[in-house]
């Protein structure tokens, strides 16, 4: 082989290996374009979302921000507060001391909503608690609903949907409309197993 074919081989490879390196840097480009592409999209999200919060649309703005978590892996701690913030007006009380905690642990006293997250926290345990006292109670209340109650000698109980009128009475804007009771056949009360049925939810009308 010549010493001309062996440059011309040389110029080749060379060329090759640019064209190659030409390649990556494009592709490597492109892909640095569409992360700045993405993270733009979810700044807008992430804005339009805080922008509803406080102008008050607060479930609206609840639905965005979770579509801002659902496309990003790493969560700015901005986004932290303002959710938990909005959660406490749509009484998401659970869900508000989650992310102004997390806010504060990323932040601590120095970030710029600190002040704020520490304020908002109080007042999401408070209501958190109050709920957790209102959940506690009613755990221990035992509904008439899960018995089957003994109706006497007579075997029926006077309708409590028409109220033994066997008519039940609505009201709209022309008036009061009136229909026939659905429940009790006409006779204005129902039978022992109908009432204990009623009171389950499990007796359908007949109309």
């Amino acid at each position: 082989m010549n010493s001309k074919n062996i440059l011309t081989i040389i110029l080749l490879a060379c060329s090759l290996t640019s064209v190659a390196q030409s390649e990556q840097e494009k592709i490597k480009a492109l892909e640095e374009q569409r992360q700045i592409d993405k993270q733009r999209k979810v700044t807008m999200k992430l804005d339009s979302a805080i922008r509803l919060s406080e102008e008050g649309h607060y479930t609206e703005a609840d639905a965005k921000f979770k579509i801002v978590l659902s496309t990003i892996r790493s969560v700015p701690s901005d986004l932290a507060y303002h959710f938990g913030k909005n959660s406490y007006h749509i009484s998401k009380y659970k869900q508000s001391v989650d992310w102004l905690n997390k806010y504060i642990q990323l932040k601590g006293t120095t970030g710029q909503y600190s002040e704020e997250a520490v304020e908002w926290l109080a007042k999401a345990e408070t209501e958190l608690l109050k709920e957790q006292e209102r959940e506690a109670r009613q755990a221990s209340e035992v509904p008439s609903k899960d018995y089957t109650l003994d109706c006497g000698p007579a075997g029926k109980v006077m309708c409590t949907v028409c109220r033994g009128s066997t008519v039940v009475v609505k009201k709209n804007y022309f008036g009061d409309i009136y229909s026939t009771c659905g429940y009790c056949h006409k006779l204005g009360y129902l039978t022992c197993d109908e009432y204990n049925q009623l009171l389950k939810g499990t007796l359908k009308p007949e109309h």
